[in-house]
């Protein structure tokens, strides 16, 4: 348990979506089947665009049907899922967890940066039409700035435990922390530069939104209105576990090449997170200003 308190949640800038195909967490699109599935889900971990991530222009791209969700019984059971989602629930459930790391976030954020403004947040399954493009769970979680929305299929968890990461309840928080921190950078400019530049850019992006998670992390727990209970060494222990199963490294194992890397290795990907967590400063997450990433 992490989540401290009772009560609803705020569900305002929560949103329901995707084809289904079979409950919160089915209708995944298998790219090459079995394995393939989570090959695509490794690749486009934590992905920004998926139209750009799909070589395709997003401003001509078809969502498939029914990608919107809005009238499908699948969404209506999910919206009405996350309507009820209580601090309680989201102890136990895995809906109710992103919608209230998601609460968490916006508070912090709302210290921590002048000028900040919510990015909405879409929980889908299936396939899913966005500001970026058409997508699919397959993508696993990402944040298409061009609606500044946060998509999240709460199937992921239990991929990213297959992958060699934690499923745990801090671990799955650190997954949409790292999502709002790639709209932290949407909001400063930081995003767009890094897209500019290619893998590297991309890489220093990633590593950044590790940071950021962090950053939020060191404050969850802090101050009366604290959401978190006060976290202990295991429950950060998930979120390392984590970020070092989806270093590039590891996913691309012995034949890694560093020059291809776009998020980072397992030891900069927890390195960056742990920057951020120690003292909880956005000012060091900066991994454009550095060549020791």
């Amino acid at each position: 348990m992490t989540f401290q308190g009772s009560g609803p949640l705020d569900t305002s800038d929560v949103s329901a979506g995707g084809s289904g195909g079979g409950g919160f967490g089915g209708g995944k699109i298998a790219l090459g089947g079995g394995v393939g599935v989570i090959v695509t889900i490794v690749a486009l971990l934590f992905g920004l665009n998926p139209g750009d991530i799909l070589g395709g222009d997003s401003s001509n791209q078809q969502a498939a049907p029914g990608s919107q969700g809005t009238d499908s019984a699948d969404s209506r059971e999910l919206q009405a899922h996350i309507d009820s989602c209580t601090v309680e629930m989201a102890n136990t459930d895995d809906v109710c967890r992103i919608v209230a790391t998601k609460d968490s976030l916006n508070k912090i954020w709302a210290k921590q940066m002048r000028g900040y403004t919510k990015p909405e947040t879409k929980i889908f399954a299936g396939n899913i039409s966005t500001g970026c493009g058409a997508a699919s769970s397959a993508m696993g979680p990402f944040y298409c700035p061009a609606d500044r929305t946060a998509y999240f299929d709460p199937a992921f968890f239990a991929d990213l435990k297959r992958m060699g990461g934690s499923d745990g309840p801090l671990a799955q928080e650190y997954v949409v922390a790292h999502e709002f921190g790639h709209h932290v950078e949407n909001l400063t400019g930081v995003l767009a530069k890094g897209q500019r530049m290619g893998n590297d850019g991309s890489r220093r992006i990633e590593l950044q939104a590790d940071c950021l998670a962090g950053v939020w992390a060191y404050h969850a727990d802090k101050g009366p209105d604290a959401m978190l209970k006060p976290l202990t060494e295991d429950q950060i222990a998930t979120v390392i576990k984590s970020a070092q199963a989806i270093g590039d490294d590891t996913i691309q194992g012995s034949n890694s090449n560093p020059e291809g890397w776009t998020h980072g290795s397992s030891t900069q990907r927890v390195r960056w997170f742990k920057i951020g967590y120690d003292g909880g400063k956005p000012s060091r997450c900066d991994t454009f200003a550095t060549n020791d990433l």
